[in-house]
């Protein structure tokens, strides 16, 4: 019947029930390691920025209800989604390629170089995350307190205690967002070591994806393989075209 409204048309986008999500992320409850800092740029001094380009790129690219493979990093830094909220994206790259202007920050992240070279080498933002969403295990960073105010990154691996700690956060939080519209048939971790090892065990217990493909991380390529920056491209690609990516 004429005007009539579906199902399919009430229920919101994944755009939606994604931001719904990761603008409450909270570590409430949770004791950190002494020495043990949040990265929290959605409650950090430029919090307001954060959330408008967060919110502006999901309202870009996933105002639909097609489900997307995962590709999942580490943990946010200081450069990359410490600084827009958007894993592996600084601010050169948020305004090159996914157009939303960054008002107050400039941020240069070698990792978010490569990301992006390989987004384009798969068909340009439009078509990377029209069937990929990209985030991290653990969806907020740390930094690790050194002398007189200094701070560096810190992934949450590196520290026993504090990999303890977060384990919960981290489950609620793939469960989450494997339920707000994924893929579960295959899943990309980035990084094929300790992320690789600690996602393949979380998986065994959780059983969220039916199999997971490593990757080998940006900051490794960009540090060690710079020469063979192709090559790694080029895996990545195959591994979503392997994947059903079109």
């Amino acid at each position: 019947m004429s005007g009539t409204i579906t199902s399919t048309e009430l229920r919101p986008m994944l755009a939606d029930r994604l931001l719904r999500h990761v603008l409450s992320f909270s570590l409430h409850g949770v004791d950190l390691p002494k020495g043990v800092g949040l990265l929290d740029p959605f409650n950090g001094e430029n919090s307001d920025e954060v959330r408008r380009i967060v919110t502006t790129f999901h309202r870009a690219f996933y105002s639909d209800n097609t489900p997307r493979v995962l590709m999942l990093g580490i943990n946010p830094g200081r450069l990359g989604a410490g600084s827009t909220g958007l894993s592996f994206t600084d601010t050169k790259r948020c305004e090159s390629d996914l157009l939303i202007p960054v008002r107050g920050l400039r941020t240069h992240e070698p990792s978010s170089d490569f990301f992006y070279r390989m987004i384009r080498a798969a068909g340009g933002a439009g078509a990377f995350y029209s069937q990929v969403y990209v985030h991290a295990i653990c969806p907020l960073g740390f930094v690790k307190h050194h002398g007189a105010g200094n701070a560096i990154n810190l992934n949450y691996y590196d520290d026993p205690a504090l990999e303890k700690a977060v384990t919960p956060f981290v489950e609620n939080w793939l469960r989450t967002l494997v339920g707000c519209g994924m893929r579960t048939d295959v899943a990309f971790c980035i990084g094929t070591g300790k992320n690789a090892a600690y996602f393949g065990k979380l998986n065994e217990r959780l059983q969220l994806f039916d199999r997971i493909v490593a990757l080998e991380h940006p900051r490794y390529v960009m540090q060690y393989k710079a020469k063979q920056l192709d090559v790694y491209i080029d895996k990545y690609v195959d591994a979503l075209v392997s994947a059903g990516f079109s």
